[in-house]
C-alpha cells in the first residue's frame, strides 16, 4: 500500500469515526434518553390506572365511610353544634356522677370544607367516675376527637381528682351548589 492510499484509508476512517460520534450524539442518545422517558411515563401511567381501578372497586366502601363520619359530624349551624356537644357532655356526665367544674368553647373555621368546634371540659370526681365520663366521650358517636387529657388530685390521698379534657368535634360545611 502507498503513502497516498493509506492518507486516503486513514481520512476516510476518520471522517466516518467523526460522522458515527455524530450520529450518537444528534441522533441516537436522545432518541434512547426520549425512549427512557416515554417507557417511565407509560409505567407512571400503568400505576395510575392501577390505582384508579383499587379506587373504583373500593368506591363503595369509601363512600359509605364518609356518609358515615358526615353522619357523625356536627351540624354546621355554630349554636346548634353547641348544644349537641353540651347535650353529648351533660348526657356523659349524668351517667358517670362526675361534676363539671366549667367548659370552655372555641369555634375554629379551619378551611372552606370544614370546621371545629374545640371543647376544655374540666370536672372532677373519683377514679371509677371520671373512667366512666372518659368512656361515655370515647364511645360517642359523634366525631370527636381527644387532643388532651390531663388528671390532677384534688385531695392527699388521690380520692378526688381533676380532669381536664380537651376534645374537637367535627363540622362539615356542605358545598355549595
Amino acid at each position: 500500500m502507498q503513502i497516498k492510499d493509506r492518507q486516503q484509508l486513514l481520512v476516510i476512517i476518520t471522517i466516518s469515526v467523526a460522522a458515527l460520534f455524530l450520529a450518537d450524539m444528534i441522533v441516537l442518545t436522545p432518541l434512547l434518553k426520549a425512549w427512557d422517558a416515554r417507557q417511565g411515563r407509560i409505567a407512571e401511567l400503568h400505576k395510575k390506572v392501577d390505582q384508579g381501578k383499587a379506587l373504583m372497586t373500593r368506591g363503595t366502601g369509601i363512600r359509605n365511610f364518609w356518609r358515615q363520619i358526615s353522619q357523625r359530624s356536627l351540624t354546621n349551624d355554630a349554636p346548634a353544634a353547641q348544644q349537641q356537644l353540651d347535650q353529648a357532655v351533660a348526657q356523659w356526665a349524668q351517667d358517670s356522677g362526675v361534676t363539671i367544674g366549667g367548659i370552655n368553647r372555641m369555634f375554629k373555621q379551619d378551611s372552606e370544607d370544614y370546621a371545629t368546634y374545640e371543647c376544655q371540659i374540666d370536672a372532677s370526681g373519683d377514679l371509677g367516675r371520671l373512667t366512666r365520663f372518659l368512656y361515655g366521650a370515647e364511645k360517642e358517636p359523634l366525631a370527636l376527637r381527644v387532643q388532651s387529657i390531663e388528671l390532677g388530685t384534688r385531695d392527699k390521698e388521690g380520692r378526688q381528682l381533676t380532669l381536664s379534657l380537651k376534645l374537637s368535634a367535627l363540622i362539615l360545611t356542605p358545598p355549595s351548589r
